[in-house]
């Protein structure tokens, strides 16, 4: 046996995958539990999926997070790319590693002083919470996981491609969506991504920043934890499970699609 396949390295690799998915498989049986109690199999039954469409609350707090996560991962995208161009290309200039400092402080302090400071700022403004709210702070928080990522995949780029582009007559801004963008593709993709999934499962910040009207998934699911979870929150979790199951093989396939070209042409 490959010192790489060795019992103990499966083994491991074994218990890292039980850890990951053995909760989220034990949802998804319970999903189909025709009984009301949770921790107890009353049969197979796919009534729960019916409560979810039933269940008008459950449905909106859905909406709710998925518009929230699309926008706030839109507007993140957008400051996100800007700002890791800006650190890749004015390297050693005065004022960049302020700039860095305060673009990726969010990713270290803990969520509650984040969301504690942004509900004073929008209070001391007279910025009336709710969904708006929560985008922003989503994007405020979310921006500097974009940053990182697209900057790891310009670092990787050769800057004479730009630079030939320039050359040929192509201006900055047309060399920079013509050559560098298609480049850099899957990393947008990738932080986009990252920027939704941490604004879809995000409980404290949200539950900071919003107000009467915009109550997310998660602040919804928390709220029904402390009174016992119903089985058509499992079944909503399953759905989404699903979702983003769909969402990776759709993504994968995109991808390998990308490369096929990007190989071709060249």
């Amino acid at each position: 046996m490959r010192p790489g396949l060795s019992r103990s390295n499966l083994l491991a690799l074994a218990c890292g995958l039980a850890f990951l998915y053995l909760p989220l498989l034990v949802l998804v049986l319970h999903s189909f539990n025709a009984g009301r109690m949770v921790a107890v199999w009353g049969g197979f039954s796919l009534r729960w999926y019916g409560e979810v469409f039933a269940n008008p609350a459950l449905l909106a707090a859905a909406q709710v997070s998925v518009t929230v996560a699309m926008l706030s991962a839109s507007v993140a995208l957008v400051l996100g790319t800007l700002a890791a161009t800006a650190l890749q290309r004015l390297a050693g200039a005065f004022g960049r590693t302020l700039f860095a400092g305060l673009l990726f402080t969010p990713l270290v302090l803990p969520e509650v002083i984040i969301g504690l400071a942004l509900l004073l700022l929008f209070v001391a403004l007279g910025i009336d919470r709710g969904a708006t709210t929560i985008v922003i702070a989503h994007a405020t928080v979310t921006t500097g996981y974009v940053a990182v990522v697209v900057q790891s995949r310009l670092l990787a780029l050769d800057p004479a491609q730009e630079e030939a582009a320039i050359d040929l007559g192509a201006p900055p801004l047309g060399a920079f969506l013509l050559v560098t963008l298609p480049q850099i593709a899957p990393a947008l993709a990738a932080a986009w991504l990252l920027a939704f999934t941490l604004s879809l499962d995000d409980l404290v910040i949200a539950a900071f920043t919003s107000g009467p009207g915009a109550t997310t998934l998660p602040m919804r699911l928390y709220g029904q934890a402390r009174l016992g979870v119903t089985p058509d929150v499992n079944a909503l979790s399953t759905l989404m499970i699903a979702a983003v199951v769909g969402a990776l093989v759709v993504a994968s396939a995109v991808e390998k699609r990308w490369r096929s070209r990007a190989g071709l042409r060249r």
